[in-house]
């Protein structure tokens, strides 16, 4: 399945986006005909079937390619949390997004179409590819003195979308809401938690990806480029940060890798694995894409070279679904309140 990605990037390069071109649509499309937009979401709903794992590996494959293609969001966020809540799933060749912040309110309709429907009022924003993705799963405030949030699946066609964006170009726009009647279910404080989770692990899952692509390309640049008569990789100064890159890639690649496995055991951890798991790549992305930088010179500042199509995106991807201090705090609450007399042994079972 790897294999058939890599394949299917290969005749898809990486492009600056822009408002006119604000995505891969060819790399969607193909990705659609292969059944890779709905992998790790079962047959039955319309899926393509697979595990967790199989739809982090996809992820991951894009997200090393810089497939500007809303995946990530459909397959480990969106779609599981849509499936959960026991709504329909959309059909997995639209693409599926989430919007997690924003000022959104939820109100049981009174439309007659029976229970299961509300009215959304206000604006989401910070919606990943909007403008983009054909539907979008709103996390919305609930009636007044009702715990938890609402899970609403909107059509976004003709919804007005802002123009925004994130540092890689990725559209990261706002959607207006006005008494949208939609399909929706109440989710309790838990589930609101875990969707917030996985948005988190979606952005890690990427970052790792990323960063061991631009460890590989910084090495072999490394070793490629001859300076005062020799590779560059034979100076012990660039030794040295290479092997911090190492450092931090392994250790990032460690802890999302945890957090992939307790989320598919369904282990009570997951909150604080993904909170784990999203500190420490956002943290690794500093030293990282510094450091590759440095060691490519300039010709790694040009738009013309490939690593500005990673690099931009980790910077963005970072503060996105949580930065490392929201989530550290969550973290540390979290581990506190599980163990208040034994925090340290704690936090190494959740490592």
């Amino acid at each position: 399945m790897v294999a058939t990605v890599r394949e299917i990037l290969a005749g898809h390069e990486p492009f600056v986006l822009t408002a006119e071109r604000p995505w891969d649509e060819g790399l969607w499309a193909d990705l659609a005909d292969a059944g890779l937009t709905g992998v790790g979401l079962p047959e039955e709903a319309g899926g393509s079937g697979g595990e967790l794992a199989d739809a982090v590996a996809v992820v991951r494959t894009l997200a090393a390619g810089a497939g500007a293609v809303p995946v990530a969001e459909q397959l480990l966020v969106a779609g599981p949390a849509v499936l959960a809540a026991d709504l329909d799933l959309p059909a997995p060749e639209e693409p599926l997004t989430v919007a997690l912040d924003g000022a959104v309110t939820a109100e049981p309709s009174d439309d007659g179409d029976g229970p299961g429907r509300f009215v959304l009022t206000g604006t989401a924003t910070d919606v990943p590819w909007a403008g983009v993705a054909r539907h979008v799963a709103v996390l919305a405030a609930p009636p007044a003195g009702i715990e938890g949030a609402v899970l609403a699946v909107v059509d976004a066609a003709g919804l007005d979308a802002s123009r925004a964006v994130n540092l890689a170009g990725e559209p990261r726009g706002s959607l207006v809401l006005d008494g949208v009647g939609v399909p929706g279910a109440l989710l309790p404080p838990a589930a609101v938690d875990l969707v917030r989770a996985r948005a988190a692990l979606a952005r890690a899952v990427q970052i790792s990806a990323a960063l061991e692509q631009v460890l590989a390309w910084t090495v072999q640049y490394a070793g490629e480029r001859v300076q005062f008569g020799r590779p560059l990789g034979k100076f012990q100064a660039i030794q040295v940060e290479l092997a911090q890159m190492a450092g931090e890639v392994t250790a990032t690649a460690a802890l999302v890798d945890a957090a992939v496995q307790a989320l598919d055991r369904g282990a009570d951890t997951v909150v604080l694995a993904a909170a784990a798991a999203k500190v420490r790549a956002g943290e690794a992305v500093e030293t990282v894409a510094k450091l590759a930088h440095q060691v490519h010179g300039a010709i790694g500042f040009t738009q013309e070279h490939r690593l500005h199509h990673l690099t931009r995106r980790c910077w963005s991807w970072r503060d996105e679904a949580g930065t490392e201090l929201t989530w550290a705090r969550t973290l540390g609450a979290g581990l506190v309140a599980a163990a208040p007399d034994d925090v340290w042994p704690a936090f190494t079972r959740v490592l």
